[in-house]
């Protein structure tokens, strides 16, 4: 953030972004909170979404990372930092070009389970964990998701 204060986006706002349902998947829980400690702020918005009867589900989550946003904030997210592209007899994790955003893919054809992780406007960060379902799916889910919104909030809270 370049030594800027940033204020996140209200997680109320971030829950606004989160659909009602994924396809036939029903959401089932849905929060959000803001959490401030030594400096640094963030915010955040989960929901979760299901169809019990099939034992499938899916997890959103949008994270501002607010003041920790620049190297010091990605550096928990290990894999915006570096190229990965691995792939074995169950499955494989990736670095990808998501939409002109940097992301990451990790799947398990055995245990059809999986996430994405994409990083919007080098601020926010949109998750998908899913369990039986495929990648598509997932990549479903996250376009349900206004990036264009997220990044109209690229300067939002930031001071000058």
């Amino acid at each position: 953030n370049e030594g800027k204060k940033v204020t996140p986006v209200d997680f109320r706002e971030l829950k606004a972004l989160l659909p009602e349902s994924i396809a036939n998947l029903k959401r089932t829980n849905i929060e959000g909170e803001k959490v401030a400690a030594m400096g640094m702020n963030i915010s955040n918005a989960n929901a979760d979404y299901s169809d019990a009867e099939n034992n499938v589900s899916i997890d959103l989550k949008i994270t501002d990372l607010g003041s920790v946003s620049g190297l010091s904030g990605l550096a928990a997210y290990g894999w915006y930092m570096v190229d990965i592209d691995k792939e074995n007899e169950s499955g494989y994790e990736k670095t990808i070009n998501y939409k002109g955003n940097k992301g990451y893919e990790k799947y398990d054809n055995t245990g059809k389970y999986g996430e994405l992780s994409i990083l919007v406007a080098k601020r926010f960060v949109v998750e998908a964990n899913g369990n039986n379902v495929t990648m598509d799916q997932m990549k479903a889910a996250v376009d349900m998701i206004d990036f264009g919104k997220l990044e109209s909030w690229k300067d939002a809270g930031v001071e000058k």
